[in-house]
């Protein structure tokens, strides 16, 4: 490697590197990054952390409504979800074809039957009733 040291005061203040070499560190850098993030991820999936397919990532993105989503994934039924959340099946389906709102308490609910976050059951646009 051919590095040209700059000194200030008589200590080294900058190195210059020709350019290829500079593309070759950044790019050794990105690819040590990467095996970490790698790393990172995989101990998390071996801790326990859920991982989910395309398929759902790709609904819950677009205009869907998130709670049928997850409800979908977790492979219930309206009547099973309804009955673990003490609510009635009309009322979820409501919820699910947009045409009524959650409440806080029922979103609460809803997202411990559906082992999710709260906000993961909400669209960004949506008002929550008290």
């Amino acid at each position: 490697m051919n590095i040209q040291i700059i000194e200030h005061n008589g200590a080294p203040e900058y190195a210059i590197v020709p350019f290829r070499e500079w593309e070759t560190i950044i790019d050794r850098l990105e690819e040590l990054e990467d095996i970490r993030d790698a790393r990172t991820i995989s101990a998390a999936i071996a801790a326990g952390e859920e991982t989910y397919p395309h398929e759902f990532v790709k609904r819950l993105s677009s205009e869907e409504n998130p709670l049928k989503v997850w409800r979908e994934y977790r492979k219930l039924t309206l009547a099973k979800l309804a009955k673990a959340c003490g609510v009635s099946i009309p009322a979820l389906s409501q919820i699910e074809n947009d045409k009524r709102t959650p409440s806080v308490d029922l979103l609460l609910r809803l997202s411990k039957a559906l082992c999710c976050d709260m906000e993961d059951l909400i669209r960004v646009d949506q008002t929550l009733q008290p």
